[in-house]
């Protein structure tokens, strides 16, 4: 099992709310336990192959709809996935909206996981995410996103890979 918790410190003052740390196995079955999920891509995906190959393997997977935000958009056309290209701040706000019925009309989301973001961008999108809405956000990413419900730790690049094969292996 990877551990990808061990490098995170959480400095929080009294009555914030910050991301718990989560490991992969656990962040697996969540994924494939929520009702309606949706996972959000950046483009960051694409600077780093085996991250592009385990993305479009996670959405394959776990049968997620993609938004696919920047320009991600590129790396997931003709793989076999429900991808579909927006803004990632005008998907925030329609996420935060509970009238919205979703990319593909069939009603609001219940759960996001986000993979292949800047560290400052996806955090402010998050933030706004946490306070106005009541969905459910698994950072996957390489670096503990502090804004989420649940995230990874601060990880080195070997041990994101080995942690998204393991989650892979549990949705």
């Amino acid at each position: 099992m990877v551990d990808v918790i061990k490098n995170t410190q959480i400095h929080c003052t009294y009555g914030c709310k910050s991301s718990k740390a989560v490991q992969p196995d656990v962040a697996g079955k969540m994924i494939s336990k929520a009702k309606r999920p949706l996972f959000i891509v950046g483009s960051q995906i694409l600077k780093d192959e085996e991250l592009l190959k385990r993305s479009i393997e996670i959405a394959k997977k776990a049968d997620l709809p993609v938004a696919a935000t920047g320009h991600s958009m590129s790396g997931l056309v003709d793989q076999g996935i429900n991808a579909k290209y927006i803004n990632v701040h005008a998907l925030a706000t329609y996420l935060c909206d509970p009238n919205w019925t979703g990319l593909d009309g069939s009603g609001q989301y219940d759960t996001i996981v986000v993979l292949g973001h800047f560290k400052y961008y996806i955090d402010q999108v998050l933030s706004g995410l946490k306070s106005f809405s009541k969905i459910k956000s698994i950072a996957i990413e390489r670096e503990y996103i502090q804004n989420a419900t649940m995230s990874f730790g601060n990880i080195t690049p070997a041990v994101h890979i080995e942690a998204l094969d393991e989650l892979i292996d549990n949705l």
